[in-house]
C-alpha cells in the first residue's frame, strides 16, 4: 500500500526527537547521557535537564526539536538530515522565542530598570545527511548578511556536529543511546542502496533493531510509530528532492506564501499546495517575523 501524503499523518515527532526530546523516564535517561557525552560532564540526575522544547499551540509557527534548561544555560538540539545553511538564523529565531517564554515564566521584564539575566545559549545541530562534511563544524550568521560585517557585534553561531558512523566515533562510544540511533539510520540507508523499498527497508531495520535490543527495547515497545516517523521523514526528504529537481519547489512555496497572507491556516495551505506541513509552518513564521 501506497505511503499517505505527509501531511495526514498523525506522527508530529521526529525520530530523534522521540528518542531524547520527550518527558518520559527512557528519554530523560537518554538526554542526559548525550548531553554528558557531548560536554565531558557526569551529571547523574535526569531531571537536572528541564524541557522548554516549543510545541504548544499557541507558538505554532516555531516549533523546535529539543530544547531544555541546566546549569544556567538554555540548550537547543535540532536534528537535520539535509544540509541547511541558515541554521544560525533559525536558531535566532528559536532561541528568540525560547527566551520570551523564559522570561514570562520568571516575571522578568526587559523594561526593567536593572539588567535581566538570561542562561547562556547553546546551540548544536545533529547532523546526518549523506553530503560529505568534516566531523564538526561552526555556521555563522554573518555569514548571511547581505552587506558584509566581519565585527563580531551581531552574531550567532550554531554547532554542527555530523553524527554519521565514520565522523562521530567518539561521540557515539560515549553515548549509547545515540550510537543506537545512529546505527538504525544507517541501517535503512544501507537497505535503500541495495534497492529494498521505502517501506521495507523500514521495517527490516526496526525489526534488526529489536533483534539487537537497541535503546533497550525501544523498537520493539514503539515499533509501529517508529516506523511511521521514519517513514514520514523518508516522504520529506523525498519531497525535497524532487521538488528542487523538477523545479517547481519556488512556485509551490510563493502559492502557499499568498495562502498564508490572506489568512489560511497552515493545515489548509499544506494541502492545497502539496507541501510538507513542517515546511508550511516555516514559511509561516518567516511571514510573522517580517510582518
Amino acid at each position: 500500500m501506497d505511503t499517505p501524503p505527509l501531511q495526514q499523518r498523525q506522527y508530529k515527532d521526529r525520530l530523534f526527537k522521540a528518542i531524547f526530546g520527550r518527558d518520559t523516564e527512557e528519554s530523560k535517561k537518554w538526554r542526559l547521557s548525550l548531553y554528558n557525552a557531548l560536554n565531558g560532564t557526569s551529571y547523574t540526575d535526569p531531571d537536572a535537564l528541564h524541557l522548554n522544547t516549543i510545541e504548544n499551540v499557541i507558538y505554532i509557527t516555531m516549533k523546535n526539536d529539543i530544547s531544555f534548561l541546566i546549569d544556567e544555560q538554555m540548550v537547543l538540539w535540532e536534528q537535520q538530515s539535509s544540509y541547511n545553511p541558515n541554521m544560525p538564523l533559525r536558531g535566532l529565531m528559536y532561541f528568540s522565542q525560547l527566551y520570551q517564554i523564559y522570561l514570562t515564566e520568571n516575571r522578568k521584564s526587559i523594561l526593567s530598570s536593572k539588567i535581566v539575566k538570561i542562561p547562556t545559549p547553546k546551540f548544536i545541530v545533529f547532523y546526518n545527511g549523506s553530503e560529505r562534511e568534516p566531523g564538526s563544524w561552526s555556521m555563522k550568521l554573518s555569514d548571511a548578511f547581505i552587506r558584509e560585517d566581519r565585527s563580531g557585534d551581531f552574531e550567532w553561531t550554531a554547532e554542527i556536529i555530523n553524527i554519521n558512523p565514520k565522523c562521530s566515533f567518539p561521540l557515539q562510544k560515549n553515548c549509547r543511546p545515540l550510537y543506537d540511533y545512529i546505527s538504525y539510520v544507517y541501517r535503512v540507508k544501507e537497505n535503500r542502496k541495495s534497492g529494498i523499498g521505502k517501506k521495507e527497508s523500514v521495517e527490516e531495520a526496526v525489526d534488526w533493531a529489536i533483534r539487537e535490543k537497541l535503546l533497550d527495547g525501544f523498537f520493539k515497545k514503539q515499533r509501529a510509530e517508529v516506523i511511521g516517523m521514519s517513514l514520514t521523514e523518508f516522504d520529506m526528504e523525498e519531497f525535497k528532492r524532487v521538488c528542487y529537481e523538477d523545479g517547481v519547489f519556488d512556485k509551490a512555496v510563493e502559492a502557499a506564501e499568498n495562502f498564508l497572507r490572506e489568512g489560511d491556516s497552515p493545515e489548509k495551505v499544506a494541502r492545497c499546495t502539496g507541501l510538507p506541513l513542517e515546511k508550511v509552518l516555516e514559511l509561516s513564521e518567516k511571514i510573522s517575523v517580517n510582518a
